[in-house]
């Protein structure tokens, strides 16, 4: 989907496009698409298929990967995935409703810097904005 450049700045979408790519992050949705104001109202819709697929060659052709896998629907992800090749970080998704109930806090930030460092690979800056 190609956005104006307008609503590229608004949205943030710099920050994805040209740092956290170039940096080694995916942001991935288990569903990529939803109607609004009805979340999950497409799953099962094959949008599973993909991202499975998706996630199963990230594990099958790298090594060292860090997968966050926040809530229960995406801790279902985590089947995929080789725990003994990568790190997966589990936890409560950052939802309004449940980000007091062990988000916050949970430093998976930290922790994904920590194994990167020990595993000589870039750490990832979470906090670089580059909106300009």
């Amino acid at each position: 989907m190609e956005l104006p450049k307008k609503e590229e700045k608004k949205l943030g979408l710099k920050l994805f496009q040209e740092v956290k790519i170039s940096e080694g992050v995916l942001l991935l949705n288990a569903v990529l698409t939803v109607e609004k104001g009805l979340p999950r109202s497409h799953e099962e819709k094959g949008w599973e298929i993909l991202t499975d697929a998706i996630i199963q060659w990230i594990n099958d052709n790298l090594k060292g990967v860090v997968f966050i896998l926040w809530g229960k629907y995406a801790q279902k992800k985590g089947r995929f995935i080789n725990k003994s090749s990568h790190l997966v970080l589990s936890g409560m998704h950052p939802s309004p409703l449940s980000a007091y109930r062990g988000f916050f806090g949970c430093k998976h930030f930290s922790k994904a810097n920590q194994y990167l460092r020990e595993n000589n690979k870039q750490e990832i800056d979470w906090c670089y904005l580059p909106l300009e």
